[in-house]
C-alpha cells in the first residue's frame, strides 16, 4: 500500500480483511511520505512499514495500490511498474493526458497489470444496472458532499464528478460531442461546485452536478431510455426501474413487478442487489486480474477517457468564468 492518507488507509484495511479471508493474499507492506503515519497504519494492520518504494519492491511485493496525491501518480506508478509490481492507481489517473499516456506506455512496455480506482464501477447497484442499459437518452446525476479538508489538491470535477463521468461513459459508449459547464470556488482555491451539460454523438444528453460544500450527502444517478426510467442510489446500493407495461422485470432478476400508483401501465421493479463494500469488490477484482494476468475491469484507457472529459469540463468552467468576470466578482 503506497500512500495511507484518508483513502489509502481504507485500502490497507480492506487488503488486511481480504488477507484474513484468503490465505493467498498478504498485506506485505506500507509506504508513506509521512514515516510516522506509515508506522502507525502498519502497526494497526500488522504489516511492515518501508522507507521507500525501492525497499518495498525489494521485499518481493507483487501488487500495490497507489493512493498518493494525483501529481505523484506517474512517478510512483512508474517506479513500481518498472520494478515488476502491478498497480492500482487511484482516480483521477493523472494530472494531465500526457501523464496518462505515459502511464499507458509504461504498463504496455513492462507487461504490468494496471487498474484505475474508479470505485463506483464496483458498486453493487451499478453492477445490477449494467444489464438494464439499452439506449440511454438522458441522464441526471447528483453527487453532493459536505466539506472536508481532503482531496483539495484537485477540483470537485476530478475529486467527485469523475466517478459519474466514468459510469456514464461506460453506459453510453459514444463519443462526447459537446460540453457546457459552470463551476465556482466556495471554500477552497479550487472549484468546489460544478454543473455540466454533456451531449454525445448518439444524441444522449447528461446533466451532472457535483458539490463538496453541500449540507447533505447525495449520490444518485437517474436515466431515461425508450419505455424505461432507471434510478440508482449509490449510497443505498439500490436500483428502482419504472417500465411501460410489458417490459417490467425482463432485463434482470428482480422482485415481482407492481403497478405504479399513478398509472397501471407502468411496472415498478427492484433488481436484486447483493450488498458489498465497493472497495472490497474493487480490490478483489484487481487481485484476480493480477493472478490471471488479465485486463482489469477498469483499464488505464478507461481512466484516460474519464480524465479527458473531466479536463475538458474544467476548460469550459474556466472559459465561463472569464466570460462572466468571475475573478473580479469574487474579489468584490
Amino acid at each position: 500500500m503506497v500512500g495511507v492518507g484518508a483513502f489509502g488507509r481504507n485500502h490497507a484495511r480492506v487488503y488486511r480483511e481480504l488477507a484474513q479471508q484468503d490465505g493467498n493474499v498478504e498485506l506485505a507492506g506500507i509506504v508513506d511520505s509521512d514515516s510516522a503515519r506509515a508506522a502507525a497504519v502498519a502497526k494497526e494492520y500488522g504489516a511492515p512499514a518501508f522507507a521507500s518504494l525501492k525497499e518495498l519492491a525489494q521485499a518481493g511485493v507483487q501488487a500495490a495500490s497507489v493512493a498518493v496525491p494525483t501529481v505523484e501518480h506517474l512517478a510512483v506508478a512508474r517506479e513500481l511498474m518498472e520494478a515488476g509490481v502491478d498497480v492500482l492507481v487511484e482516480k483521477p489517473l493523472a494530472s494531465s493526458l500526457a501523464e496518462a499516456d505515459e502511464l499507458i506506455r509504461i504498463a504496455q512496455r513492462t507487461g504490468r497489470v494496471a487498474q484505475v480506482g474508479h470505485l463506483e464501477r464496483f458498486n453493487p447497484a451499478v453492477r445490477a444496472t449494467q444489464p438494464l442499459v439499452t439506449q440511454p437518452l438522458f441522464f441526471e446525476v447528483h453527487r453532493l458532499s459536505v466539506f472536508t479538508p481532503r482531496a483539495l489538491d484537485v477540483d470537485v470535477v476530478l475529486d467527485l464528478m469523475i466517478h459519474d463521468l466514468d459510469i456514464v461513459l461506460s453506459f453510453v459508449k459514444s463519443p462526447v460531442k459537446e460540453v457546457r459547464a459552470v463551476g465556482l470556488p466556495i471554500l477552497s482555491g479550487k472549484v468546489d461546485i460544478a454543473n455540466v451539460r454533456m451531449e454525445f454523438d448518439s444524441g444522449c444528453v447528461a446533466n451532472f452536478t457535483a458539490s463538496r460544500v453541500s449540507t447533505e450527502k447525495v449520490r444518485k444517478l437517474r436515466f431515461f431510455q425508450p419505455r424505461q426510467y432507471v434510478s440508482v442510489d449509490y449510497s443505498r446500493q439500490d436500483v428502482l426501474v419504472f417500465s411501460v407495461t410489458g417490459d417490467a422485470g425482463k432485463e434482470a432478476k428482480a422482485t415481482e413487478p407492481s403497478a405504479h400508483p399513478s398509472s397501471p401501465n407502468i411496472g415498478v421493479t427492484r433488481p436484486e442487489v447483493t450488498a458489498e463494500e465497493p472497495l472490497h469488490a474493487e480490490l478483489r477484482s484487481f487481485l484476480d486480474a493480477v493472478r490471471r494476468r488479465s485486463k482489469p475491469v477498469v483499464s488505464l484507457e478507461d481512466g484516460r477517457r474519464a480524465l479527458a472529459v473531466a479536463l475538458d469540463i474544467l476548460t469550459q468552467i474556466r472559459e465561463h468564468g472569464r466570460r462572466v468576470n468571475l475573478e473580479g466578482l469574487v474579489r468584490q
